[in-house]
């Protein structure tokens, strides 16, 4: 590759690859190749760039000269390993305002609420100590276009803005999450379930950390299985990567907090000299339970196996089953 694009000094040639960046938001080093090839050839003409020209150093040093130059605006330029491709995606992300706060600017407040309120369903509702789906289908989705009535006394009593209680049309919650698709905030599956993208979840990190792992604990409750629930802890590492997992498997020792994605299964336990064992609680990593769309499914398939658990004191699951059955349902159909 051209000299040029080697070099620390910052120059067109990486203005010309960061405009690129804000316009698309992600960016792999496969796509960043004839990119970049064609930015060094448009700034040396005589001295054309192929992509093949363009290696990983090459592009590395693109993103780190980047970096040390919008790290005073508050912005910069991470990676992380696709949860399912395995792909390594680079996102221009906001490393201090909230996130949700950026959307504002070109999502109305209705619009806005109604995002909060599918980002709840995916992390509270479809998030369960039984099943961590962390997605939902459009079905689901499009039922949270306009608020509930707890929504609406929650708002009351926080005194937010009118502006925000009049909810979307079927319509408009269909555009929104097209739109969210297409900035890459969320990913829309095969099987028909949005979750967040790994952009999503590199912007959304911090926020996503304060909003669900600071729960107050369970009022009231006598009951073993909803104070089990309340200590839920709604985000979790992978164990190998330090990464949040929302795809991928968990400790076949329900009560146990350790996940990880499926590309880092055979990476821990090679660390772990091959031991095939949890690494918090030590049992056996075996038919390990999904975690993510495959979650619904997976719960489906025991309740009709075992024909419905009780809890310890002989209650059913009532709540819990009750915030399942959309998302086992939306992927029964599929």
């Amino acid at each position: 590759m051209s000299d040029n694009g080697a070099e620390d000094d910052y120059n067109n040639t990486h203005r010309a690859f960061l405009q690129a960046l804000l316009a698309r938001q992600t960016i792999t080093y496969p796509d960043a190749k004839p990119l970049l090839a064609a930015i060094q050839t448009a700034q040396s003409p005589d001295r054309p760039t192929l992509p093949e020209d363009v290696s990983q150093e090459d592009f590395e040093n693109y993103v780190h000269t980047l970096n040390a130059q919008i790290s005073p605006f508050d912005m910069e330029i991470r990676s992380t390993l696709h949860q399912t491709s395995k792909d390594r995606i680079y996102a221009l992300v906001n490393t201090t305002s909230d996130a949700l706060t950026q959307m504002a600017t070109i999502y109305t407040p209705d619009e806005l609420a109604f995002v909060k309120r599918v980002l709840d369903a995916m992390f509270e509702t479809y998030n369960t100590a039984r099943a961590e789906v962390m997605a939902l289908t459009s079905m689901q989705a499009l039922k949270l276009a306009k608020p509930s009535a707890s929504d609406e006394r929650r708002r009351e009593s926080t005194q937010t803005a009118a502006s925000a209680n009049a909810g979307l049309t079927m319509m408009q919650a269909e555009k929104v999450l097209a739109l969210l698709v297409e900035q890459e905030w969320f990913e829309l599956s095969q099987k028909g379930f949005y979750a967040l993208s790994p952009r999503g979840l590199m912007e959304l990190r911090g926020w996503l950390i304060d909003t669900y792992n600071d729960q107050p604990p369970a009022q009231n409750s006598d009951d073993e299985d909803e104070e089990d629930e309340a200590e839920h802890t709604k985000i979790k590492f992978c164990q190998a990567c330090r990464e949040i997992v929302t795809m991928g498997q968990r400790c076949p020792e329900l009560t146990c907090n350790a996940r990880l994605h499926n590309h880092c299964v055979r990476n821990l336990f090679r660390a772990q000299a091959n031991r095939e064992e949890c690494p918090l609680c030590k049992t056996a990593w075996q038919d390990a339970p999904p975690v993510g769309e495959k979650a619904a499914r997976h719960g489906a398939q025991q309740r009709r196996t075992t024909g419905g658990s009780t809890s310890a004191n002989g209650r059913r699951r009532t709540n819990e089953v009750a915030e399942e059955s959309d998302a086992e349902s939306g992927a029964e159909e599929d």
